[in-house]
């Protein structure tokens, strides 16, 4: 029995044909496609926009821009009603000593 489905698939493989040839994959890029002129392409547009971004970084900052006037001290800001455990003065604050 076991000989019989031996036979049976030797023969089976014998008889059939050649398995076709998988279709080709074509990917995102052509045949003729060069991968190192690409990556220099790209590698200069990088460049070319961090230069154009420093530049125009340099342009904005360099322009005036509003200084705006200090707050003036209005009588409610700042009211101290009990010291302070670390002395008279906020702890950011210049001291007055």
């Amino acid at each position: 029995m076991a000989m019989s489905m031996v036979r049976s698939g030797l023969r089976t493989a014998l008889r059939s044909r050649p398995p076709a040839a998988a279709p080709k994959r074509n990917f995102s890029s052509p045949a003729g496609h060069d991968d190192a002129r690409e990556t220099v392409k790209w590698e200069r547009i990088t460049y070319l926009g961090i230069a154009t971004c420093t530049v125009l970084a340099v342009i904005n900052l360099s322009k005036p821009h509003p200084h705006h006037d200090p707050p003036p001290p209005y009588e409610y800001l700042h009211i101290r009603n009990k010291e302070f455990p670390w002395g008279p003065d906020g702890l950011f604050e210049m001291k007055h000593h």
